[in-house]
């Protein structure tokens, strides 16, 4: 089962629309709490939306929605540091953390990075993240 969590009560109304027999919560990341695990975890393009402080406690709560061996899958910027960008003519905040620290927060709650591509043009530019939560 799918389940989708985004903050804007917008895009969670098109989800539903676009695919009506997944769940999809309104809710912020930062606080979220779902009481389940699931197989998959996917943050793209909304994990460096978040301020490093907020991305660092993510982990833990990755950690606390992943099922035995589940596959985590999140975005981050190119480089260490704060941006302020645009989208649809509106400021748009974004935060990366150095690869190091990512990898470390990884091993300390549990996951083994899998793959790790910064910049990937397959995936228009974005530095992705593939872990799996260790047995």
């Amino acid at each position: 089962m799918l389940t989708g969590i985004d903050s804007s009560p917008a895009m969670i109304d098109l989800c539903r629309s676009r695919f009506p027999h997944a769940t999809w919560i309104v809710a912020d990341m930062r606080t979220l709490n779902l009481g389940t695990r699931h197989d998959g975890i996917l943050a793209w393009d909304s994990f460096f939306h978040l301020r490093r402080d907020d991305q660092r406690a993510m982990f833990a709560t990755f950690r606390a929605h992943a099922a035995a061996q589940t596959a985590l899958m999140f975005t981050n910027g190119s480089s260490d540091g704060e941006a302020i960008g645009t989208f649809h003519g509106e400021p748009l905040y974004h935060a990366s953390l150095a690869p190091e620290e990512y990898r470390a927060l990884l091993d300390r709650h549990g996951f083994d990075v899998m793959a790790h591509k910064a910049e990937d043009p397959s995936c228009g530019g974005r530095t992705v993240w593939l872990a799996r939560l260790r047995l």
